[in-house]
């Protein structure tokens, strides 16, 4: 008999494990080394707290887990997600007055509707939809239930199986175009496209193209986003409103031309003085947008505010109030007050109303910067880009940003992404990041989601999705505790994929996974077979040392043993550049940093045998002759491949050409080479781990994209990386 005393008792392991499970934590976890963890009953009632399951007693677990099992946790809005030509399990709503088989309906999203039985899974009992044969957003009728069905193609948009494309990537901040007071815009990054597409590549990945701060310039990072449904209007290039002469004339006027002559000349960005200053442009052309608006961008305008619907109208009254309270009532929504913390609360309503013109000057911006990146991929197109730009969608959002306070429900609360400590970082890592709820995702159906791949598809040919392990499973720990208390919360996978793939293929946009560092074991042939490739790195190819030969340096792969599934690319923003990884520059960042203890001696010993193991596979490869030296013409003293070097072991001057030659041998249908790595930069654009401690997300390229390329060492890499990428294709 249960009593009141034994509710009210704290839970046992049992059942706050069961709970967890069920609200789809791990509550067990293997790490990089073997070594399997189980997560303790505090963190994980923290956890579940979060996601507002109480388990302070037996009680309130009991409550939980019921709430979770009861099909009235289902709204109006849950969706089926299935294939075409694969039946789809039903709610169990649908077994009605205990009827097996019911009559159903589906109106197709085009046109048309489909009538039928259910049927009944010989094995489980379960209802079964019958198979649908035409992919897209469904309606479907059932009894007295409405549900939509997400009917999806067998796998993403893929490039044909003999590709072997290749392109570049580039930041959109460190972009440079006279004139641009010191920050890329998305003019520049028309400019490049066109310049890129000229040397012969089908693609521009850039770096995320989010919605910032308007009023937190300091925060700048494109991975810790505002928004991802919306884009970083810090990047609008005012001249495509109305010219060159009027906006340098705009800019004269408000006294902003010194300014912008000296932030041309640092290397760095200056953040918040250089998007200060364009928002002060904007704003001034906003307020004059009479004599250069046309009738017909007034009209494309007015549709694109009111296609926008309530994300663009709620993004923009965020940006408006931060606007007006950050410095009184501080950056975070949370701690605003009551009445403001959301952007239908009356008092939102009125301020709205009261600051209109404030409010359409954001929805004008989010307009500008669509119309910029849209720009962009019809010049990527126009040169002869078969893709074009692939967009970076972040892993998660600030908790502190319209996103969430937009729409909190769908997101994750009281929680922070991360990963737990591994080969790379001991620690652990704690981003303050928060993203979608699996949980809400299953309870209100996939939209945020959906419209955030949308966001990204609607200026690009491919979209890179960051982390994408965050499709089957995501680390997350209490706000404010370290990485290592934390655990590992599951993802609806197939949905998700499914999703991907549906949206991929009507957009005919490749889909490219970042499936870096410890992964399950069968995670990356999940993802392959639905059409989405993953990200192979130079750094990382390697062949698994043998138990007998653990100690000894892992050998590079050779090109051909790299995935034909996979964008394969010489390094990433995270990672050192060929020549920064080369002569150990991130190596000496990091013994610089004393808050970064390591063992700087035995770092560049390990060093100096990688670059011994990729000197042997380049000359395996046949990117290095007999002599010893590298197969291309010397580029520059620092970062020659024609260098003299005894057989077998490396030379201390980066072979820049061979290294991108190597990489260029792979099966991957495309290989993106880094900007950074053409023009042969030594420093990285970020160093994990680090803020202020090094300059992450403020590099400036030394001139525009043209100028670069068309340099003779540049332009005879490029060349040289095209033609061994147009002879892998042909064996």
């Amino acid at each position: 008999m249960t009593t009141t005393a034994s509710l009210l008792s704290p839970p046992s392991q049992d059942a706050v494990q069961t709970l967890a499970q069920r609200a789809g934590f791990l509550v067990r976890w293997d790490d990089a080394d073997g070594q399997t963890h189980t997560v303790t009953p505090d963190v994980l009632r923290a956890l579940l707290d979060a996601m507002g399951l109480r388990c302070d007693n037996a009680a309130q677990c009991r409550d939980s887990l019921a709430f979770l099992d009861s099909p009235a946790s289902l709204s109006d809005d849950v969706q089926i997600v299935t294939r075409v030509g694969i039946p789809a399990t039903l709610p169990a709503l649908s077994l009605i007055a205990g009827r097996k088989r019911l009559a159903y309906r589906v109106h197709l999203e085009t046109e048309g509707v489909v009538d039928g039985m259910t049927e009944v899974d010989p094995d489980s009992g379960a209802s079964l939809l019958p198979p649908i044969d035409v992919a897209g957003y469904h309606r479907l009728e059932l009894g007295n239930n409405v549900y939509s069905v997400i009917v999806a193609p067998p796998h993403a948009h893929r490039l044909p199986s003999d590709a072997r494309e290749w392109g570049m990537s580039v930041p959109l901040y460190g972009l440079r175009q006279e004139g641009d007071g010191g920050l890329g815009h998305f003019g520049a990054l028309a400019d490049a496209a066109s310049a890129i597409a000229e040397h012969g590549a089908q693609a521009l990945a850039i770096s995320p193209a989010h919605a910032m701060f308007s009023a937190r310039p300091g925060q700048f990072s494109p991975y810790s986003p505002s928004n991802r449904q919306w884009y970083n209007v810090a990047h609008i290039d005012p001249a495509a409103l109305c010219g060159e002469a009027e906006a340098q004339e705009a800019a004269r006027r408000l006294r902003l031309v010194p300014g912008y002559a000296q932030r041309e000349r640092q290397r760095l960005v200056n953040w918040p003085a250089a998007s200060a200053a364009r928002l002060q442009v904007l704003r001034h052309l906003y307020d004059l947008r009479e004599h250069w608006l046309s009738a017909g961008q007034t009209s494309a305008l007015k549709r694109f505010r009111r296609d926008g619907l309530d994300s663009l109208e709620a993004h923009a009254r965020f940006e408006m109030l931060h606007q007006r309270l950050h410095s009184t009532h501080g950056d975070d929504w949370r701690r605003w007050p009551v009445g403001l913390r959301s952007p239908w609360a009356p008092q939102v309503e009125r301020m709205a109303y009261e600051h209109a013109d404030d409010v359409a000057f954001h929805v004008f911006l989010q307009w500008l910067a669509l119309e910029g990146l849209q720009r962009a991929q019809g010049n990527a197109r126009d040169a002869g880009m078969g893709i074009g730009l692939i967009a970076d969608m972040a892993v998660g959002v600030d908790s502190t940003g319209s996103e969430a306070w937009a729409d909190p429900g769908h997101l994750l609360r009281g929680v922070s992404l991360g990963a737990p400590p591994d080969l790379f970082n001991r620690a652990g890592q704690v981003w303050g990041l928060t993203t979608f709820s699996p949980w809400a995702m299953h309870q209100h159906g996939y939209r945020p989601f959906i419209a955030t791949l949308r966001a990204a598809l609607a200026f690009a040919g491919g979209v890179r999705i960051d982390h994408v392990l965050g499709l089957s499973r995501l680390w997350v720990c209490p706000d404010g505790a370290p990485a290592a208390s934390g655990a590992y919360l599951r993802y609806p996978l197939d949905a998700l994929l499914a999703i991907v793939a549906l949206e991929s293929s009507r957009h005919r946009a490749l889909m490219v996974g970042e499936d870096l560092g410890t992964v399950p074991s069968d995670f990356r042939a999940r993802v392959a077979t639905q059409g989405v490739l993953g990200t192979d790195v130079l750094w990382f190819a390697r062949s698994a040392p043998s138990p007998t030969q653990s100690k000894k340096t892992p050998a590079f792969l050779d090109p051909s043993q790299w995935r034909a599934d996979a964008v394969a690319t010489t390094s990433t923003h995270d990672l050192p550049t060929v020549v920064g990884w080369w002569t150990g520059r991130d190596i000496a960042w990091r013994a610089r940093l004393a808050s970064m203890s390591m063992d700087a001696r035995l770092a560049r010993r390990h060093r100096r045998e990688d670059r011994t193991a990729l000197w042997r596979a380049m000359s395996a490869a046949g990117v290095v002759n007999d002599s010893g030296r590298a197969a291309a013409p010397a580029a520059s003293a620092e970062m020659t491949s024609d260098v003299a070097s005894p057989p077998g072991r490396a030379p201390t001057t980066t072979p820049l050409d061979a290294i991108v030659s190597f990489v260029a041998q792979s099966p991957s249908p495309l290989v993106l080479l880094p900007i950074a790595d053409a023009i042969g930069a030594k420093e990285a654009d970020n160093l994990p781990g680090t803020t202020t401690e090094h300059p992450n997300w403020r590099r400036r390229l030394g001139a525009p994209v043209d100028v670069l390329l068309g340099t003779p060492d540049v332009a005879s890499r490029i060349a040289r990386f095209a033609r061994v990428r147009a002879a892998a294709g042909r064996k």
